[in-house]
């Protein structure tokens, strides 16, 4: 496919689904995505091993046409590139600044690959060498790598302990440990050198030990419940003025997205309860149980949850036939689905305390009803499984490009939330 064809949105294969994992330092921030694109004819064709290759022209088109900044917002995007995508002058319609190109193990290291990965640098790319495992041709591309990735899944830790050293005598890359899916992985990784680390660990605690919660996430919950049994203003405010890091918190959080047809920051609790009203207030709660101590947006549990939330949400209207609300409660389900990992309490206890309908808590700790199968979903995606997410939603009556959609704007939303606040 020509660069022509690629500006125009023109494609043989113009379904792609968009999936994207995250990358965190050793504070567990988020420095860049790994970005999944996986076409809908691979999923029923079964030629996946080209599908890199076959969806090029969408990846980059996908990308230049809704904003690199709405996928991947002030961080890095990895791309997995194959020899033919990494030979391309396509790949030159990335913002290079941006991007990470990510060699895939199959890759055969020739001399024009490694000549080819030198000028893409001298352009502005980054290179990074995707499951990294020692053969000899990758002797001359370690100097010009930026980052490398050890698949910690696969790597025996005894193995780690003496391919860590090694690599760091050859090349400069910052070393990242990728398949790390639980805290106990990356408590376990911590200490052998890796700089970065790929996963969803920071959401799966290792032990849910049950504890008192702090005086801070209980008035959370107690204003949860109020705001479900249509408290008013006279009841609620005295619960923020009871604490002052909530208000504070609240309405830095409130001023970091725009608030619908109000430009001007909100500047004090009793009007942000007024503007905000009741719905949207019991968004920003719950919002406020992931913030930084501080109140900013920027903790990785976070962004996950908000995009998750807004996503599900989206989803809901666009499946909404017969049930009230089913958008507002679909929020709700998606951002109380991973609460008793900042509380370190059973997700059972969390959930009594804000005294939720039956529909919304079996959705969360059963995953039934419609609300349960967009949590099922939701998290099908953000794991990139294309494969069972794909009878999802067609199962749904969504097409992959009526999802893709949904999916940029659940992470606009998110990356807003990030990027206003920081």
């Amino acid at each position: 496919m020509n660069q022509t064809a690629i500006l125009t949105g023109e494609s043989s294969n113009p379904e792609v689904f968009l999936g994207r994992q995250p990358i965190l330092d050793q504070q567990r921030k988020i420095v860049a995505y790994e970005l999944l694109f996986r076409s809908a004819n691979s999923l029923l064709e079964g030629h996946i091993n080209d599908d890199v290759a076959a969806t090029s022209a969408v990846i980059i088109n996908t990308l230049s046409q809704f904003g690199i900044h709405h996928v991947i917002s002030n961080h890095l995007g990895f791309i997995n590139v194959s020899a033919s995508f990494l030979m391309s002058e396509t790949l030159e319609l990335l913002p290079p600044e941006r991007i990470v190109l990510e060699i895939l193990e199959d890759v055969p290291i020739t001399t024009p690959i490694i000549q080819r990965c030198k000028e893409l640098k001298e352009l502005g790319f980054r290179i990074s060498l995707n499951n990294f495992k020692y053969r000899s041709e990758y002797a001359p591309l370690l100097p010009v790598l930026d980052f490398i990735k050890v698949n910690v899944a696969t790597t025996p830790a005894d193995k780690l302990g003496l391919l860590i050293p090694q690599l760091r005598k050859y090349s400069k890359a910052k070393l990242i440990a990728e398949n790390v899916e639980l805290e106990s992985d990356f408590i376990a990784c911590t200490p052998l050198g890796f700089d970065l680390y790929q996963g969803f660990f920071f959401a799966k605690p290792t032990v849910l030990q049950s504890k008192k919660p702090q005086s801070y996430h209980t008035s959370l919950m107690r204003i949860m419940g109020m705001l479900l049994g249509d408290a008013n203003l006279s009841q609620l405010e005295p619960l923020f003025k009871d604490n002052p890091s909530l208000s504070i918190n609240l309405l830095r959080l409130v001023n970091s997205v725009a608030i619908i047809g109000s430009r001007s920051p909100v500047s004090s609790l009793r009007q942000a309860i007024v503007v905000l009203g009741q719905k949207q207030l019991l968004r920003w709660v719950q919002l406020l149980l992931y913030a930084s101590p501080d109140g900013t947006a920027g903790s990785s549990l976070l962004l996950q949850v908000a995009n998750r939330a807004r996503l599900m949400e989206l989803l809901a209207k666009k499946v909404d036939t017969h049930v009230n609300n089913l958008s507002d409660q679909a929020f709700m389900v998606g951002m109380l689905s991973m609460a008793d990992v900042v509380m370190h309490t059973p997700l059972t206890e969390v959930l009594d305390s804000v005294g939720l309908s039956d529909e919304m808590r079996v959705a969360i700790l059963r995953q039934e009803g419609e609300l349960g199968a967009l949590l099922i979903l939701a998290e099908m995606i953000e794991e990139g499984n294309f494969t069972a997410a794909n009878d999802k939603i067609r199962g749904m009556g969504i097409s992959v490009n009526e999802l893709t959609e949904i999916q940029l704007q659940a992470m606009q939303w998110s990356s807003e939330l990030e990027s206003q606040s920081s």
